[in-house]
Formats: C-alpha cells, sequence, structure tokens
C-alpha cells in the first residue's frame, strides 16, 4: 500500500534509545522499525537530545526531532550511550535528571501532539508514562523489557496502569512480557509483535577471510551490552574447555571485570569494542558460531527478545542462547539454534564443541535459522505494526 506522501497520515514514535547522528553504534531498532513504516505512513521520531547530536535531522526519510530537558547540554547524558537505568547505576547524581526529562517530554508532547494521527510510544518508562496523561490523540504502547519487568511497585505501577488503559493497543516483544503487563493491567488488547532485522542487510556475502586473524581457527561471537544479563562470565569461563577464538562486541560497565577475567586465557579472547551497524555485518559474517548466555539478572531481570540472535542468524551463523525472556520464543532447540541451562559453563562449552565438531547439525541449524529469521523481516514486522496503528485510529 504505497500513498501519495502527502495523503499518508502522520505518525510520531516516541522512545529514548536511537542512533545520535549517521553511523552511531547506539540501538538502532526504533530506527528501523520507523524506517519500516515510511510506506504507510510519514514519520516522526521524538527523541531525548544528546551533546553533539542535532536538534532536527532527516535520517533516510525519516523526521527527527531531538527535545532538550536540561539548560547544559552536555550534561542531558541520561539516555546514551547505552540506556537509562544503566546510566543512572553507573552515576547516581544523573537519577537527577529524571523529573526533567518526565516535564521535557511532557511539554513537548503537550504542544505537538495534536499535530498527528496517530502516536508510537516506546518503553513504558518514560514514553508510555507520560503518553497516558495526553490521550487526545490516539497511541500505542510497546513495553520492550526493563520497562515492563522492573518498576512495577507504588506511584510506577499507578502510572503504568494509566498508561496501558488509555492506549488503543499495546504490544511487547515477548510471551512473558505479555503476561507482565497483564498482571500490572489485565486486557485483551495486548499482542506480540517483536522487533525485527533487515534481512538483506546481513548474510555470509559480506564475509572476509581471516578478519579475527584467527589463522584457521574456528570463531566464536559475543556481540552486545557487556552488562550481568547477558551472561558473558559463564562464555569467557566455558572456553578453557573450547579449541577456537572469542571474539566479544560491546562494552558496558563490566568491560574491565571481564578483560580481566580473559587474560589467563591469552590471546584465545578479544574484546573489539562497539561496532557500527555497517562493520557488523562483516563481523557477523566472518564468525562461524554466535553465542548469547543471558541470564536471569540479581534483579529479576531477563533479557527481550535479543536482536543480535536475529542478525547472527540472517548472517548465516547457528545461534547458541539462553532460554529466558523472548529466546525461547525464538528458537526451537536442536532446530534453528540451540538454548542453554542457564549459568552452566559444562553445558555451554559441550554445546559448542558439538556444533564445531558435527557439520550436519551445524548446516540444519544454519538453513533453519535462514527460514525463522524472514518472519523477522522488517517488512514483515512493519506491516504488522501498520495495520495496529491504523486499527488505533479508527
Amino acid at each position: 500500500m504505497h500513498m501519495d506522501d502527502n495523503k499518508k497520515p502522520k505518525l510520531l514514535m516516541t522512545a529514548s534509545t536511537f542512533p545520535r547522528w549517521e553511523g552511531d553504534t547506539e540501538p538502532r531498532f526504533i530506527f528501523d522499525l520507523a524506517k519500516s513504516l515510511l510506506p504507510y505512513f510519514r514519520v516522526t521520531v521524538l527523541v531525548p537530545s544528546a551533546p553533539k547530536a542535532k536538534s532536527r535531522e532527516i535520517m533516510e526519510g525519516v523526521e527527527v526531532l531531538r527535545y532538550r530537558y536540561f539548560p547544559v547540554k552536555r550534561l542531558e547524558t541520561l539516555c546514551y550511550p547505552g540506556a537509562i537505568v544503566p546510566r543512572i547505576k553507573e552515576k547516581k547524581q544523573r537519577g537527577l535528571l529524571v523529573p526533567f526529562l518526565f516535564l521535557a517530554l511532557w511539554w513537548k508532547l503537550f504542544r505537538i501532539g495534536r499535530n498527528y494521527d496517530v502516536i508510537h510510544a516506546h518503553w513504558l518508562v518514560p514514553q508510555g508514562i507520560v503518553q497516558g496523561f495526553l490521550h487526545k490523540t490516539p497511541y500505542i504502547v510497546t513495553g520492550h523489557g526493563g520497562d515492563v519487568s522492573s518498576l512495577n511497585g507504588g506511584l510506577f505501577r499507578i502510572l503504568k496502569r494509566k498508561c496501558l488503559k488509555n492506549a488503543r493497543c499495546i504490544t511487547t516483544v515477548t510471551k512473558l512480557q505479555k503476561e507482565k503487563i497483564n498482571q500490572i493491567y489485565p486486557n485483551t488488547k495486548t499482542t506480540i509483535i517483536s522487533m525485527g532485522c533487515y534481512i538483506d542487510h546481513f548474510g555470509k556475502q559480506y564475509a572476509l577471510d581471516n578478519f579475527f586473524k584467527q589463522n584457521g581457527k574456528k570463531v566464536i561471537l559475543f556481540v552486545g551490552r557487556l552488562a550481568e544479563i547477558k551472561g558473558v562470565t559463564y562464555l569467557i569461563e566455558a572456553m578453557k574447555q573450547v579449541d577456537a577464538k572469542l571474539c566479544i562486541v560491546g562494552n558496558g560497565p563490566l568491560r574491565e571485570e571481564l578483560e580481566q577475567q580473559a587474560r589467563e586465557q591469552g590471546d584465545k579472547i578479544e574484546f573489539i569494542g562497539s561496532k557500527t551497524h555497517e562493520e557488523l555485518k562483516t563481523v557477523y559474517a566472518s564468525a562461524d558460531l554466535f553465542v548469547a548466555p543471558s541470564i536471569t539478572a540479581k534483579n529479576g531481570d531477563v533479557e527481550g527478545l535479543s536482536l543480535v540472535n536475529l542478525e547472527a542468524m540472517a548472517s548465516g551463523l547457528p545461534v547458541i542462547a539462553g532460554a529466558l525472556g523472548g529466546t525461547g520464543d525464538l528458537i526451537q532447540s536442536g532446530e534453528n539454534g540451540i538454548l542453554l541451562k542457564e549459568k552452566d559453563v559444562d553445558d555451554l562449552a559441550n554445546k559448542i564443541n558439538l556444533l564445531l565438531q558435527d557439520h550436519q547439525e551445524y548446516e540444519k541449524i544454519v538453513s533453519n535459522g535462514l527460514i525463522t529469521v524472514a518472519q523477522y523481516d522488517y517488512a514483515v514486522i512493519g506491516k504488522k505494526y501498520a495495520d495496529l496503528l491504523f486499527k488505533a485510529m479508527e
């Protein structure tokens, strides 16, 4: 359904994680979803300001507005890099910026919200909660992970209920999150639609020979934030039983601690920092096996649907992953990937070794992974969201 741009309805998406500029290493799934909705809507994304980011620009057809929330721009550090909760953990005084962010978002939405036909709020906190107070324009809200599973007491619970109650539709990315949303606000308007992956962007055709200087060794890859929930410490430990090289892509609060842990294994484990979207397609394609051993964090958090698993599948890699959160929805173990026992180093090492040694099993999981990931292509996901947004506008 492609229509004349001026006849398309106007969609405003609100979020707190978004690339700050072209080629940024920040997660871009909100940007990718916005692009997938361009055939149906004129899309504007409203996100918090960041030092050095433009206040307004057009990125690949998507209008991006960045709202200021603190008088001193260089102190607008609540949302990037990473996400709000980890940013506060890293530096407690950033918590003082939270009320400013809520108020600034409320004020901006109060001023511009009515210029749009429909609004899509990403994350219950803060975007959903703020949107709950402004429901003259129809809106849908999407829960992504920690925003659903944590901050569920007292005032936050009341505010989340208000947001969910006033939303025309609610979406979330895993079955578990849908159950949690129903505990906060029992309803029949919640659907599970995950984020997706532009599968044409990835593939073995982007592989480069000896890219990791592995000199004939197999390469195991991890991509993600170096935080507790990702379980990287168990992967490093498991490598003692595996004859291969491990490459760890990403940054985060645990980087120094994990590098310290990996040191005794010498150059077998390499940390290569964050990579841009462009660089990542070569990184994935040049590896042999993808491992994402995520765990339940101490505060009870589990991951949503980890998009790196989709990107790895689209790149022709077999995926070995923690069975929690959305991963259990995505992978049938032994068919299109392999699921792990939580925090079990021996299980992890055995499963890696099995795939490195059994060529037939390896090929089966790769080809089934490619079939699975086709259902998560952004053309498919964009259409699902467009249908919901049109429904919300009725």
